[in-house]
């Protein structure tokens, strides 16, 4: 299965722009998943009452571009729901339902757990054999979250993560391949951003040994995914067998 990711660099709430830019650069691109940053309609922007979804834009949008790839689209987006804000990581599939995942860790270094609600589930989505965990930007570094219970094969995070900071997101991709023995794909976007932030080229994808498989054309990033030769690996390095055991409470 193949997988590609566009390094946006995100207009500032403008989201007609930004699904321009998206259907340029994936005009000539095939894929049986195409992922899309953190808040790629809007940038990640805390001024939820202004930028927010109130009918569905971002998540039409995303279904246009399924329709026309016959493929899925993913990537998160700023919602308004019952008086409440989330944001909101779609998996679009052609003809199929839209799984959401709602951000569960909310970034209050910068203020947006005062603006958004958490979501209180995790998300496996079952897409063309394949069980993929969604997640998004911050949820990287809690690692109890994504804890593999032998009930996916890959997580999908998208990101906006600034350069400052960027090491700890490598770092952390690799680790959350490796110690789950799952495929990771992590898009960031690029550029700067209304908030004065700088964001450097840095999406990846790992093999479950941390192995990085993701091959970069201009702003595409894109990787193949295996299912056989993730469950060889797994036959051999039977490690998910020896996990503790435990539950959270969301």
């Amino acid at each position: 299965m193949r997988i590609a990711g566009l390094n946006l660099d995100i207009v500032w709430k403008n989201k007609d722009k930004n699904f321009q830019l998206i259907e340029d650069q994936f005009k000539d691109v095939e894929a049986d998943i195409f992922l899309l940053p953190e808040m790629f309609s809007t940038g990640f922007c805390m001024d939820a009452a202004e930028v927010s979804d109130r009918n569905e834009e971002s998540l039409e949008f995303l279904k246009k571009i399924s329709k026309e790839k016959n493929a899925a689209v993913c990537g998160s987006a700023p919602v308004e729901q019952g008086g409440k804000f989330y944001n909101r990581m779609y998996f679009v599939q052609p003809g199929l339902e839209t799984v959401f995942y709602d951000k569960r860790h909310l970034f209050s270094f910068s203020g947006e757990d005062k603006v958004y609600s958490p979501g209180d589930k995790r998300v496996i989505v079952n897409y063309k054999g394949f069980r993929i965990l969604l997640q998004v930007c911050y949820d990287l570094r809690f690692p109890v979250f994504a804890r593999n219970n032998d009930d996916y094969d890959a997580i999908l995070y998208v990101a906006n993560w600034p350069e400052k900071r960027v090491g700890a997101w490598e770092h952390l991709l690799k680790a959350r391949a490796i110690e789950n023995l799952s495929f990771v794909f992590g898009l960031n976007r690029i550029g700067s951003d209304g908030n004065g932030l700088f964001y450097q080229e840095s999406s990846h994808c790992f093999f479950a040994d941390g192995t990085e498989i993701s091959q970069k054309n201009g702003n595409i990033v894109a990787a193949e995914w295996n299912m056989d030769e993730l469950k060889d690996f797994r036959q051999h390095f039977q490690f998910l067998n020896d996990r503790d055991q435990f539950s959270i409470e969301l």
